[in-house]
């Protein structure tokens, strides 16, 4: 299919219609592919805030609403090119929508789209010439049949088999959507299964990249994933997107190249005592709304050699790490890192008396404290009738304590529930801060 003048000038007509109703309306429209059209349409709207580049290039194409849905962000792509080197040659070996395909091209030598879906090849042939891409190339295969011979080609430029033995670098990102549109999590449930691919990559003596699912436990990917030597945890606007895993990485070096001169040092790192993985470096990275990134990154043994303290009352200032750092579960790390005590074991928020800059999270300054208890619910609305609500290791959620207290959303007032080192269980009155000063 291709977009042509009329379509695309019907497209962004009817961009911010119903498309439900604009199926009903099929017979005003006999000169277009209506079905194609809202198609694009509902498409570009999944990616208008996370995909802006592509979204505004009205002559791409989006196989399906699915694919939109599934892609990485603009952000999380932009961030994978710090992974490859520019003579690469790298198989994306579940091309989709071919995002990630697209940006790794723009740091790499050579980037072989994968995908066993022919109708998405062929729209990311046409897509990749929209582009300018011409160092990517397309493959029509599955993922594992390409390493036992078994595949169709396609693309002018066609790639061979042999090329696969010229790659030095393989990116993966297993499908995690199940039967009825179910969410999977779990790599064996996934397409490809990667605990069966693992070992024919691993073959390959390549680098490899793989995207899996936020949800996953870092612990379990390591006993899953042998040889993984780093984990990225990207987050963006404090919500974690994406977890990706690295392995077999020749130049460990250019893992030290990700971040820039703000960064404070690292040492090692976190870990269970059953995954043997102290060599493991864990990198954190948190895209702000402002546009700052916020990076921490540690050594899989330090969690679990770091010293921590524990504050006897709550100083100046609280601290809350991004999304990205409690992931990682560094809660010890960045106690020690930064210098701050820490409210209770399973609090993970952190004070100090001075403020600590360049703090990877949000840093409030504390204007009270007060101990919770139900006149404390009854009267607390009259003093501040407006705030934001965070609950940390407390026994109420954010609704039941916002219906308790009968504080309204919103404002410039943060208040976090929260059980301090003596067990006890306060509301802290804050005010946020810049992070960087």
């Amino acid at each position: 299919m291709q977009m042509t003048d009329s379509l695309r000038k019907f497209i962004r007509d009817h961009a911010a219609d119903d498309v439900s109703t604009l199926v009903l309306k099929a017979s005003r429209y006999k000169s277009i592919d209506l079905p194609f059209a809202v198609k694009q349409i509902a498409a570009r709207r999944r990616v208008k805030d996370k995909l802006p580049l592509w979204a505004v290039n009205d002559r791409l194409i989006f196989p399906s609403v699915l694919a939109a849905e599934q892609c990485s962000s603009e952000q999380t792509a932009l961030y994978k090119q710090r992974l490859v080197d520019s003579e690469d040659v790298i198989f994306d070996l579940t091309g989709g929508l071919g995002v990630d395909s697209y940006f790794l091209s723009r740091k790499a030598r050579t980037v072989v789209y994968v995908e066993r879906d022919a109708e998405y090849c062929e729209t990311a042939v046409y897509n990749m010439k929209q582009l300018e891409a011409h160092n990517v190339h397309v493959l029509n295969s599955d993922a594992v049949d390409l390493f036992v011979g078994n595949t169709a080609l396609t693309a002018k430029e066609k790639p061979t088999l042999a090329d696969v033995e010229q790659a030095n670098v393989f990116y993966i990102d297993p499908a995690r959507r199940g039967a009825g549109d179910r969410r999977l999590f779990a790599m064996k449930d996934c397409e490809p299964d990667l605990t069966k691919i693992w070992p024919l990559l691993r073959e390959k003596h390549a680098k490899i990249i793989v995207k899996l699912s936020p949800m996953l436990d870092i612990s379990r990917v390591l006993l899953q994933l042998p040889e993984v030597t780093a984990v990225h945890i990207v987050s963006v606007k404090n919500d974690c997107k994406e977890l990706l895993a690295v392995a077999g990485d020749r130049d460990s070096s250019n893992e030290m190249k990700l971040h820039d001169a703000l960064i404070l040092p690292a040492t090692l790192s976190e870990g269970n005592d059953d995954t043997g993985k102290s060599d493991v470096k864990i990198y954190c990275v948190n895209f702000t709304s402002s546009g700052e990134e916020q990076s921490f990154d540690f050594g899989y043994d330090e969690e679990k050699t770091a010293v921590v303290s524990y504050a006897e009352a709550t100083g100046r200032y609280l601290y809350e790490p991004n999304a990205s750092i409690l992931k990682a579960g560094a809660y010890k790390t960045i106690s020690s890192r930064y210098g701050l005590k820490k409210l209770h074991v399973n609090s993970h928020l952190y004070t100090s008396d001075t403020c600590t800059p360049f703090f990877a999270g949000r840093i409030f300054e504390v204007k009270n404290v007060y101990k919770f208890d139900n006149r404390l619910c009854r009267e607390l609305s009259a003093r501040i009738p407006q705030a934001n609500l965070s609950v940390r290791n407390f026994p109420l959620s954010v609704d039941e304590l916002r219906k308790r207290t009968r504080i309204t959303d919103g404002g410039d007032v943060y208040l976090f529930a929260t059980t301090l080192a003596d067990r006890n269980k306060v509301l802290i009155d804050c005010r946020k801060m810049d992070a960087m000063m």
